[in-house]
């Protein structure tokens, strides 16, 4: 079912429109400690074919921010094919393409394209991947992927959200 404000296009990937906040969210990386993390997530659509992306994430003790994350995910009307550009906080932009299965309720993105601001702290995030599946009506599910100059692509985040009722 299509909300009345998400454009038509948007169909096969609608059941993402919303606020969405995690249940639990961890993060992992060879290297570093294991980390637990809160997110609030936004998909939100202003009538056209695609959705505004806000995500905010902070420590779940402390309340401390933790990183930020602005962008929009295209549908290419027609397909069911996606395009996601994400600027994060931390002097990096994204540009992930892929698809979604409606049937599933999953979408896969890989990044195409990476760049960051000339004094961005190294190791240089190379490449994400990053799948997103509804589990339930009201319960999301996202993990990530990175790669780094120093690491291979390497799940790094998994977290459940639940959708914010209106």
């Amino acid at each position: 079912m299509v909300q009345s404000n998400v454009h038509e296009a948007l169909t096969p990937v609608a059941w993402l429109a919303g606020q969405w906040t995690t249940k639990e969210g961890r993060g992992y990386y060879p290297n570093i400690p294991e980390f637990q993390y809160h997110e609030d997530l936004e998909f939100s659509c202003i009538g056209q074919a695609m959705f505004n992306f806000l995500s905010k994430s902070a420590n779940p003790e402390t309340q401390a921010p933790m990183h930020q994350e602005r962008g929009f995910l295209w549908i290419k009307p027609g397909t069911k094919e996606l395009a996601f550009m994400v600027s994060h906080n931390f002097g990096l932009t994204s540009l992930e393409e892929g698809y979604c299965d409606p049937d599933k309720k999953e979408i896969v993105l890989e990044t195409v394209n990476v760049s960051r601001m000339s004094f961005a702290k190294p190791p240089h995030v190379k490449k994400f991947k990053r799948i997103i599946r509804l589990l339930s009506d009201d319960t999301l599910e996202i993990t990530l992927f990175m790669e780094t100059d120093n690491t291979p692509l390497s799940e790094h985040l998994k977290a459940i959200y639940k959708k914010k009722q209106d």
